[in-house]
């Protein structure tokens, strides 16, 4: 049996409203909660982002080990060129260090600075 469940992935930042804007655009997910400091995105189902307010958030510097990344977010997408326009459009930005071999998937950084991958399906 398990110990817990998953409940929510959060992300710190420092502007939790645009970010969710950026995610629910992605996902086609709603934003089912603001605050100022903490901004829900879900599909109705209990797993959910959310995105916590960090006045002095760092983005990481991966793959540096100053500031290194401490998650991201794999999302599957039925075709890469076409996502990769769209979050570039939302305000993406294509990482410098693209580590697939074969690309069958592609780095970002999101609004705030935390990587997340494209992932062919």
């Amino acid at each position: 049996m398990a110990i817990a469940r998953m409940r929510s992935v959060v992300l710190d930042c420092q502007d939790p409203k645009r970010l969710a804007d950026f995610y629910s655009a992605i996902l086609g997910w709603a934003i089912t909660s603001v605050e100022d400091d903490w901004v829900v995105v879900t599909d109705g189902r209990p797993e959910r982002i959310c995105f916590q307010l960090v006045k002095d958030h760092q983005p990481p510097d991966w793959p540096h080990p100053d500031r290194p990344q401490q998650l991201h977010l794999d999302l599957t997408v039925d075709d890469l060129d076409q996502a990769e326009d769209e979050v570039l459009a939302l305000g993406a930005v294509k990482h410098r260090y693209q580590p697939s071999e074969n690309d069958s998937f592609r780095v970002f950084l999101d609004p705030a600075g935390h990587p997340f991958c494209l992932c062919a399906d």
